[in-house]
């Protein structure tokens, strides 16, 4: 099975997080722990319709994973997976810029 590339992982977790409902989303989910989206939107100032359609993005972007429940009800709870890629992502980004901005300092300091 191929791995994943970061890079396109790290863009799929940068588009749903851009979304300031999908952050409030996963919010939920960190304090409360898994949830179906009637008790989200119980939660939130988000309708039932849009909060499903947010979840279905933030799996496609492997934020949450649902999970099948009693009476056919579906609990989302968070996955790390991609957001750990995203942030392995960001830290060999910035080690990249690193160097060059280090040395642009001692130049501009010297």
């Amino acid at each position: 099975m191929d791995r994943p590339d970061p890079e396109a992982v790290a863009q799929e977790v940068f588009a749903a997080l851009a979304d300031p409902s999908r952050r409030g989303i996963l919010a939920a989910l960190a304090a409360g722990g898994p949830a179906t989206a009637t008790h989200l939107a119980r939660q939130l100032p988000i309708t039932r319709q849009a909060i499903a359609k947010h979840l279905a993005l933030l799996a496609e972007a492997g934020l949450v994973v649902a999970e099948p429940g009693e009476r056919r009800r579906v609990r989302y709870r968070l996955d790390s997976g991609s957001m750990k890629v995203a942030q392995q992502f960001l830290a060999a980004l910035a080690r990249d810029w690193d160097g060059p901005l280090a040395a642009l300092r001692d130049r501009l300091n010297s």
